[in-house]
């Protein structure tokens, strides 16, 4: 009872990365790193956990002579194999499961390294991968975190909700552009920061894909695909791929001492069922890393028009707040930096829109005088 206490605690935690917060410090695809995929991520750690809990992960049929508790222990934590040509033989007949075949008189030690031989390795480490790669999505963030400074929310002076006493709002407001009028043009290496997050999150993305290939044998990079092909083809005549990867009958090979002092070879087949479960996130995650690493990638293009091209910074600024008067933006806009822009863009997002409107018309009023231009912006 107190372990399932625990779960229930911890998936509650996972609830809380899909809250809405009230101030946005960042864009919608670097939360989908940090919130929707971590969230995915530790779900599928703590469902291998549950099940791994409440069942036994590994099943294994022997000889009477082993005992079957031992045989399985044994079996999972030194690995399981596949015999490679057995995967094409027809199944029911000339093979019980693909991948499972007599072994004997062809060298095979079992859980010795073999060209006819693929074992199977990952199935104790998935757990701890899916934790690790939760930790490296969060990485980005985490950074972001510690380097913004709670400057945005420090900003807002809880200015987004708008329902304040008209002295306490011009006394906030005369504060956020005091701030924005003594500090313009010295934002770009904060906002440079939050870039560089977002160019992390996007090689954090590629890095995990290679990791996974990695980790199962060279077969993630094309598991997605395969798995289309599989699914527009004639299924009987093919092998499911997924089964190469994550089998759910294999074989292990465990030797003890006979009754004579010989060393007697004992064939098991061994059942994996948290490979039901291992290849339902992996597929998801293959098609959702595609996804996601397609988006992050046109946010750094996005990104880098943003830096080079100041009348793409006009038109967003006008396409997000149309309060704001077209001349205010672009006296902003050619008056200060990339950074600038991008605090007031955040600034923006949070802040009520009226007050936002009255801080960027004074702001380039502020502007305007002090570059010697005749009349000041009217208030829309």
């Amino acid at each position: 009872m107190p372990l399932m206490l625990k779960m229930i605690d911890l998936f509650g935690s996972i609830r809380s990365l899909f809250k809405v917060h009230r101030i946005a410090e960042d864009s919608m695809i670097f939360r989908l790193h940090y919130r929707a995929t971590v969230a995915v991520l530790l779900a599928g750690c703590l469902t291998l956990a549950c099940k791994s809990i409440s069942g036994s992960p590994i099943h294994c049929e022997g000889t009477g002579s082993v005992d079957k508790a031992v045989l399985e222990t044994f079996c999972w934590l030194h690995t399981t194999y596949s015999m490679v040509r057995a995967f094409n033989l027809s199944l029911g007949q000339a093979v019980p499961y693909p991948g499972l075949s007599n072994s004997k008189g062809d060298g095979v030690h079992g859980h010795a390294p073999h060209p006819l031989v693929k074992q199977h390795k990952y199935y104790q480490w998935v757990i701890f991968l899916l934790l690790l790669q939760a930790i490296f999505f969060y990485t980005p963030r985490w950074l972001w975190k510690g380097w913004e400074g709670g400057k945005i929310h420090a900003l807002m002076m809880d200015l987004d909700i708008g329902l304040c006493s008209e002295v306490e709002k011009k006394q906030k407001k005369k504060m956020l552009l005091d701030y924005l009028w003594e500090n313009l043009c010295y934002h770009n290496w904060w906002a440079y920061k939050y870039y560089l997050c977002e160019v992390l999150a996007l090689l954090n993305v590629i890095g995990q894909i290679f990791l996974m290939n990695r980790f199962f044998d060279g077969a993630f990079l094309t598991f997605g695909i395969d798995v289309l092909k599989f699914l527009e083809s004639d299924q009987e005549d093919r092998v499911d791929p997924m089964i190469y990867v994550f089998p759910r009958m294999t074989k292990c090979t465990f030797y003890k001492f006979g009754v004579s002092g010989e060393v007697e070879r004992h064939d098991a087949v061994c059942i994996l069922p948290l490979n039901v479960v291992n290849e339902k996130i992996y597929v998801f995650l293959w098609f959702w890393f595609l996804v996601l690493g397609v988006l992050t990638f046109f946010t750094i293009l996005y990104r880098i028009i943003i830096i080079f091209s100041p009348r793409t910074r006009v038109y967003l600024l006008r396409l997000r707040f149309r309060l704001v008067r077209r001349d205010a933006v672009e006296t902003i806009v050619r008056r200060s930096k990339v950074g600038d822009w991008f605090l007031l863009y955040m600034l923006g997002v949070n802040l009520d829109t009226v007050i936002y409107r009255d801080v960027m018309h004074e702001l380039a009023n502020r502007l305007a005088t002090r570059a010697g231009v005749k009349g000041e912006l009217q208030e829309a």
